[in-house]
């Protein structure tokens, strides 16, 4: 399929299609940290062991999306979603039925290989369009309507039948969402002259666009899945937190439809610069405040940014390369920086004694992707106003 050739569907097919396998994608991301407190509370693992097993799952997704990456012009995003969906449904299912370390981490290792498949498959759908990072904005608004539903049911599950009960329930979301995932856009990249011809080396530029996304990745996310334990030892029950995870939830669908109505007129540096400090300056105050009120502001702050700032990066990688091998070694690089992100941060809780210090670690690392990431945005931004000048003369 050519690219472009998604905008002659219906626009609520590749909407309902990029949306869905978007929200199959980030199940994992978003809501394993109920499984991390789950299986603390049942099986009094320690916080290293589900640092480890979170990062199990995350190098699992980038493994994924780097093999899938150098053959992307040649892949289905149909086909893809719908094995990657089987794969997720039978690694959750079989999770919730039993205990053991072992089998859990297999379990996690199975739902990474799913998740990055999915995402590859939104990737290359997106790619496909005229407006790749308008398309990844829609689909993280559809999925943040979503995740504001399951953020309020998840815990009471959770509440009602323990972490199998979760396990099932996110098994069950998968295959409503591997349904409607079919409506993705299928078809392979004819517009490559030669399906054979190897991919160019990266450039510099590429190289930035990595660096950015993976200081960006390693420090927001660092806390991610223990976030609810943060909540927990504030006295913030894991209910509560599924209300304030749905009311930001929300507040990303609006942010990213904004982003997705006046992304093709906005600049790139200064509103990428905004964003990742936003989100740095989220990351500090998660863990350094104590009232349960000041912590639902951080983290809705701290999720509208972080959603915002994804497809401005995302953007970047598909100005840089419009093929979509990028973009999934983009997606691929966040997963493994938060892969050692998730072990940093049960190494840094276990040792300290708590979670303090990982806040203001994701404030650094959003300061230094705003480094790397600076001058190749201006560039653009001076490339775009030079040709808007010319094509007005």
């Amino acid at each position: 399929m050519a690219k472009g050739a998604p905008g002659k569907r219906p626009f609520a097919f590749t909407f309902i299609g990029i949306g869905a396998a978007s929200t199959a994608a980030h199940l994992g991301n978003n809501f394993t940290t109920y499984l991390v407190g789950g299986l603390i509370d049942r099986f009094s693992f320690s916080p290293f062991a589900m640092g480890a097993w979170n990062m199990a799952e995350t190098l699992s997704y980038a493994a994924a999306m780097f093999v899938i990456a150098p053959r992307a012009r040649r892949l289905d995003p149909r086909l893809l979603a719908l094995v990657a969906s089987l794969i997720v449904i039978l690694a959750q299912g079989g999770s919730a039925l039993t205990g053991s370390y072992g089998l859990l981490f297999a379990g996690r290792i199975g739902t990474g290989l799913g998740f990055g498949i999915l995402n590859s498959a939104v990737n290359l759908a997106a790619g496909r369009t005229s407006h790749p990072a308008r398309w990844i904005s829609l689909g993280i608004a559809f999925q943040t309507v979503l995740f504001a539903a399951i953020a309020l049911g998840l815990p009471q599950v959770g509440a009602r039948f323990g972490v199998a009960g979760m396990f099932l329930a996110l098994a069950a979301i998968s295959a409503a969402l591997g349904a409607l995932s079919l409506l993705l856009p299928g078809g392979t990249d004819r517009s490559a002259s030669d399906t054979r011809q190897p991919n160019p080396p990266l450039g510099a530029d590429s190289l930035r666009v990595l660096t950015a996304m993976a200081l960006f990745a390693f420090g927001t996310l660092a806390l991610w899945p223990f976030i609810e334990r943060t909540a927990h030892a504030i006295g913030i029950p894991a209910t509560e937190f599924g209300r304030y995870q749905s009311l930001a939830t929300l507040a990303s669908a609006l942010g990213n439809t904004a982003l997705a109505a006046i992304s093709t007129r906005l600049t790139r540096a200064k509103p990428i610069a905004v964003v990742l400090g936003a989100c740095g300056m989220a990351c500090a105050l998660l863990t350094t405040v104590g009232a349960p009120t000041a912590f639902a502001a951080a983290f809705i702050g701290y999720y509208v940014s972080w959603f915002l700032t994804y497809p401005m990066l995302m953007g970047l990688a598909f100005d840089c390369d419009q093929s979509g091998r990028l973009a999934v070694m983009t997606t691929g690089t966040w997963l493994l920086a938060q892969s050692f992100g998730s072990l940093a941060a049960g190494a840094i809780a276990q040792s300290f004694g708590g979670y303090a210090p990982i806040g203001p670690l994701g404030a650094l690392t959003c300061i230094a992707a705003i480094a790397v990431i600076w001058p190749l945005a201006r560039r653009f931004d001076t490339n775009r106003a030079t040709t808007a000048g010319l094509t007005q003369h």
